[in-house]
C-alpha cells in the first residue's frame, strides 16, 4: 500500500476547463468529508467539486453533476491502480465553454488526480513489528548508537529510571538475533503493537 507524501495542489487546463486536483491524507469517512468541505467552501464558484477517497476498508466517489461515471469513478480508479489509502482527492472544474463529451471527461478528471500523485510524490506503507528494550542509562548511548548504525528505526525513547526504546522492525526475531550478539544477551527485547511505517519509496 501506499500513501501520499504530502499534501497539496496541482493545476490542469484542458480545452479551456481549468481543473484543480487537492490532494489531502486522511483516515476516515469524517476526515473525508471535512476535506471535501473545505475544498467546497473555498472554491464554491466552480461549475464542479468532484470527490474520490480511499482508505484500508472503505470508499467512496461522486461526480457532483458530472454524467454518472465521468468523474468521481475515473478519480477513485486512479487511487485504486497506484494503491493508494488514506487519501482523499477533490477536482473542482472551472467550465471553460467546451464541451469535452463522456470520454473526454473521465480522461480529464483521471488525468487530474494522476499528474496531482506524480507531483506530490507517495511513500510505500510497511508493517512492522515494535520492539520495546529498557537499558540502564551508562548503556543507552552506546546501544542507541549501535541501532542506528545498523539501520534500526528507534521511533521513540524515554528517559525514566531506565532509558526505553521503542524499535521498529520487519524482522522480530532477526532483531533478537543481533541484539543478543550486541548486548551478550544482557537486554531482553519485549515485543509490542505493529506499526505502521510510511517510507520513501
Amino acid at each position: 500500500m501506499k500513501v501520499i507524501r504530502r499534501n497539496g495542489t496541482h493545476e490542469i487546463e484542458i480545452q479551456r476547463s481549468r481543473f484543480l486536483c487537492h490532494v489531502a491524507r486522511v483516515t476516515s469517512d469524517a476526515e473525508a468529508s471535512e476535506f471535501f468541505a473545505r475544498v467546497r467552501k473555498e472554491h464554491w464558484q466552480a461549475t464542479h467539486n468532484c470527490t474520490a477517497f480511499r482508505t484500508a476498508d472503505t470508499q467512496r466517489s461522486s461526480d457532483d453533476g458530472e454524467p454518472a461515471g465521468t468523474a468521481g469513478v475515473p478519480m477513485l480508479e486512479v487511487l485504486t491502480r497506484r494503491d493508494l489509502v488514506d487519501t482523499a482527492v477533490v477536482v473542482t472544474r472551472y467550465y471553460g465553454g467546451i464541451k469535452l463529451g463522456a470520454g473526454g471527461l473521465v480522461r480529464a478528471y483521471g488525468r487530474a488526480v494522476s499528474e496531482a500523485i506524480d507531483s506530490l510524490g507517495t511513500l510505500t506503507r510497511e508493517r512492522h513489528e515494535s520492539v520495546l528494550l529498557a537499558v540502564e542509562h551508562d548503556q543507552a548511548g552506546k546501544l542507541e548508537n549501535a541501532l542506528r548504525a545498523a539501520g534500526y528505526h528507534v521511533a521513540d525513547t524515554d528517559y525514566g529510571r531506565d532509558v526505553t526504546f521503542t524499535v521498529l522492525t520487519k524482522d522480530p526475531d532477526g532483531f533478537e538475533v543481533w541484539l543478543a550478539a550486541q548486548t551478550g544477551g544482557a537486554v531482553t527485547a519485549i515485543r509490542g503493537e505493529p506499526v505502521d511505517l510510511d517510507v520513501a519509496d
